[in-house]
């Protein structure tokens, strides 16, 4: 019974996709919020497992109130997907680099709505890989920075964990990563998972950002075979 915050500060919008989402079985309570203030709050209170999150909202932004939210430390963490009328770049690039798992336009049809809704309930990313990809590649040298690394000098990721997170930023599924590794798909997820800890990250499109900015990943072609995350 999958919890779902809706946060709008359009009464009207917000009310219909509410309206619209308790109309399906299965779902869980469906709560509200009408600005970033109360949508921190509501998060905190109800523990959704899914955020709909407006962008531009009086009080608090829906980024910043999406950033805030993911640094409550909440578990299971919250998937949000941010609602927009525009399908802009710069926009989804913003929302991704946040952590958030998506985005939706606030005029597709109800029931494209409702798709996109139980996809991401059941998958951890809700923009094609492939467009996540192209997006990523377009923005990331504008804010690039130096990689990460521990105390020593080296990289806070194992080998195995760096290979992992090369073939997620370059598009492939756990199933296809497995077998580039030739490991089980258990195996795959474990490492992401640690990833995700070490590097505080939240959303896989989250992970692609990160690899990408810090240079971990070039700027290419296709995932190439089984070694460190350029191939090499």
């Amino acid at each position: 019974m999958a919890r779902i915050l809706v946060v709008d500060d359009q009464h009207l919008i917000r009310s219909g996709i509410v309206t619209l989402l308790r109309t399906v079985e299965g779902l869980g309570p469906v709560v509200e919020a009408s600005d970033g203030e109360e949508a921190v709050s509501a998060a905190r209170e109800h523990r959704p497992d899914l955020i709909l999150m407006d962008i531009k909202m009086p009080r608090l932004s829906g980024l910043a109130a999406a950033e805030r939210i993911l640094a409550l430390g909440l578990d299971p963490t919250p998937r949000i997907v941010v609602l927009t009328t525009f399908d802009d770049d710069e926009f989804v690039y913003a929302a991704l680099r946040a952590g958030c798992s998506g985005f939706l336009l606030k005029d597709m049809p109800p029931q494209q709505l409702l798709s996109a809704v139980t996809a991401t309930l059941s998958a951890d990313l809700l923009v094609a890989p492939a467009r996540v990809r192209r997006l990523v590649e377009r923005h990331a040298a504008h804010h690039q920075q130096p990689p990460r690394t521990g105390t020593d000098g080296t990289s806070i990721l194992t080998d195995r964990e760096a290979e992992v997170l090369g073939f997620v930023a370059k598009g492939l599924a756990n199933e296809e990563i497995a077998e580039h590794m030739r490991v089980s798909e258990s195996t795959v997820k474990t490492h992401l998972n640690r990833v995700m800890t070490k590097l505080d990250l939240h959303s896989r499109a989250q992970a692609v950002v990160f690899a990408y900015e810090t240079g971990l990943v070039r700027v290419s072609g296709r995932p190439e075979a089984p070694g460190t995350p350029d191939g090499r």
